[in-house]
């Protein structure tokens, strides 16, 4: 299991170095289902915390564990540490750490750290610059869709186990993330949907974006169902991806497609930014296609029978905002196509 250096510690950084910090916290019902293994909550309360470094462009370092628990669990206890333990070998952490009584509580702050000045931003986005994501998206949304919509979507057993893999172990793109120094001007990790995130580094960097929806990466499983609009709609609106979205100009793109053939994962152009704020989403024919609202997460009160979606409105241009509210149910904008191919 990770090795607790104490509960504190003096951390010193070599010169040339900038520190890289990011804090996160999962509550049980919120963030994960009640009956979440722990050896998955371990993995991905990690796993979130290195995509947010990863967005950065940093190396992580020293990882600071704060986990409450309703009662001591020593199984419990090992399970979850066993989940934190490959992320974190294979990253080189060292852990602090303290565990306390109370509802089921994880807070993980970890440091990273890259050379001064080359640390990614959300803000430096420029006008015409190419958008770019790893991996692929709403995989993890389809996950959540098939589990607590009364409407399955009947995918095969392979790709079932792969979205719900995608769900509990999230991979984050540490190293991608380091290899994009020098040649993304900004990014951002994908947490709560593409839609919503990419408007987060549009609106940093005082910016608009467009995006093609044709051209976002769907896995096999997203491109089994039966209505394309729908894997569409999960790949921008469901969250949970924790992949990089990031910006290039067009004359790095040679670079940047050298430094990708050492990706774990391939990475495709969705959109270019431009001056007009806000996100507009495109279809082949040029018309807006409207995704639905950004991932809210996870709430233990949505009943298996409740409807995890709304109708979409129809709007002359979608705009995603930071106003997204965080405190309402998972929406994937499911509907009911799951059991009507096409409508």
């Amino acid at each position: 299991m990770p090795k607790y250096a104490a509960s504190s510690a003096a951390i010193s950084l070599p010169d040339g170095m900038d520190l890289a910090v990011t804090v996160d916290t999962l509550v049980c019902g919120v963030h994960f289902p009640t009956d979440t293994p722990p050896f998955d909550i371990g993995h991905k309360a990690l796993a979130v915390n290195l995509s947010d470094l990863a967005a950065m462009g940093a190396k992580p370092d020293w990882a600071a564990l704060s986990l409450t628990l309703p009662e001591m669990d020593r199984s419990w206890i090992s399970e979850f540490h066993r989940g934190m333990e490959v992320l974190a070998e294979r990253h080189g952490l060292r852990f602090l750490g303290d565990i306390g009584i109370g509802p089921l509580t994880i807070t993980m702050q970890l440091y990273g750290q890259a050379p001064r000045g080359q640390a990614l931003r959300r803000d430096g986005a420029r006008s015409r610059d190419l958008i770019f994501v790893t991996g692929t998206l709403g995989d993890a949304g389809l996950a959540l869709a098939e589990r607590f919509s009364t409407r399955k979507s009947h995918l095969s057993m392979e790709h079932q186990a792969f979205v719900d893999r995608r769900l509990a172990r999230p991979t984050p793109r540490v190293e991608e993330g380091m290899r994009l120094r020098g040649i993304a001007t900004a990014a951002i990790d994908i947490s709560d949907g593409i839609a919503a995130d990419l408007s987060h580094l549009a609106n940093a960097s005082g910016l608009g974006a467009v995006v093609e929806v044709e051209r976002l990466p769907l896995s096999d499983a997203l491109r089994e169902l039966p209505d394309r609009a729908l894997a569409w709609r999960l790949a921008l609106s469901s969250g949970d991806d924790y992949e990089l979205c990031f910006t290039a100009p067009p004359g790095r793109c040679a670079t940047l497609m050298k430094a990708a053939r050492r990706f774990s994962c391939p990475i495709a152009r969705i959109g270019h930014m431009v001056e007009h704020p806000g996100v507009r989403i495109l279809d082949r024919t040029g018309e807006v296609f409207s995704p639905g609202e950004g991932y809210q997460h996870f709430n233990v009160h949505v009943e298996a029978s409740s409807p995890l979606t709304r109708k979409d409105a129809h709007h002359d241009r979608v705009e995603v905002t930071d106003s997204i509210r965080r405190d309402a149910i998972h929406r994937v904008s499911v509907s009911e196509s799951f059991a009507s191919p096409g409508s």
